[in-house]
């Protein structure tokens, strides 16, 4: 025993403690709706019709989204970027607002990228 809280009063705390540990710092997870933006500068951006393909870089790292232009309802979206020698990274799925942020490791190399909202797409091409 530990200052009087038998083993029943130490698993019941446990219990409190984790319970209390999801009100204040919430579930682990989430969606590509709830992530933040990328980090790094824009070094490009690409409008069309349904949305925007933007790339960022610094650090070493690229990182893109693609982003609708009237969030609301659920539809099909994706976003993909690839540094020059790498296999390509990206996420799609059924979303309202945002594919991504999706992050590759660039160092000094060339990167592309690609995003699609609802059969409308962009490229930003080859950026070095």
């Amino acid at each position: 025993m530990f200052g009087g809280v038998g083993s029943r009063g130490l698993a019941g705390l446990a219990v409190v403690g984790a319970a209390g540990g999801l009100v204040v710092f919430g579930p682990a997870g989430g969606s590509a709706d709830a992530a933040a933006a990328c980090a790094g500068r824009p070094v490009k951006t690409v409008g069309f019709s349904t949305g925007e393909l933007r790339l960022y870089k610094g650090n070493g790292y690229a990182c893109a989204v693609t982003e609708a232009k009237n969030p609301g309802a659920r539809r099909q979206m994706s976003v993909a970027i690839q540094a020059r020698g790498s296999a390509p990274a990206g996420d799609s799925g059924s979303y309202t607002r945002m594919a991504g942020p999706v992050t590759v490791h660039s160092g000094s190399r060339c990167v592309r990228a690609s995003g699609a909202i609802a059969g409308s797409a962009a490229e930003t091409g080859w950026v070095c």
